[in-house]
């Protein structure tokens, strides 16, 4: 199936799209903590914190559409975290299941230290396994538990923070 997918730096006429697929997430409560549906203005300054050179937006396009994005983002504005960058995956509804979510984070870890990243992390909801199912099958380890801090629908939801160092130099 991989053969089908083409990755490709998202372009500004992309946003609306990735804004689209990443709103099909919310009503799950599993993938973002976000209550309510985003709008392409509210992400603009998002979108413009990426760059091919160093924090990448990627979108994934199958038969000409795009069906999925990844993102490299600062994990923290101090200048210590340069080499650290938070990963999101964000899959079509139609295209979950296909192992595009792993065939993008593959790329994202073989291209990570060309962009200067020695270290990624992903936050991601205690309760969602087939995240952390992911993210563990490709070396990431948990680096942190923070329990009930949010609260979904009047729940409290645990955040794993989970981490996989590129290299060992730094």
């Amino acid at each position: 199936m991989t053969a089908d997918w083409r990755r490709r730096d998202a372009i500004a006429g992309d946003l609306p799209r990735i804004v689209e697929i990443y709103n099909t997430t919310i009503a799950s409560r599993e993938a973002t903590a976000d209550l309510e549906p985003v709008t392409v203005a509210s992400r603009r300054a998002w979108f413009d914190a990426h760059g091919p050179a160093r924090r990448p937006l990627w979108v994934a396009e199958r038969d000409g559409g795009v069906v999925g994005w990844l993102s490299l983002s600062d994990f923290h504005p101090r200048a210590a975290y340069a080499g650290t960058a938070e990963v999101g995956i964000y899959i079509d509804p139609a295209e979950r299941g296909r192992g595009l979510g792993t065939w993008l984070l593959d790329q994202a870890i073989a291209a990570a230290p060309g962009l200067d990243v020695h270290t990624l992390v992903a936050l991601v909801f205690g309760h969602n396994a087939g995240s952390l199912a992911l993210f563990s099958k490709r070396g990431f380890e948990p680096w942190g538990w923070l329990p009930g801090v949010a609260i979904l629908d009047g729940t409290k939801r645990d955040l794993a923070i989970l981490g996989r160092r590129l290299s060992s130099e730094t």
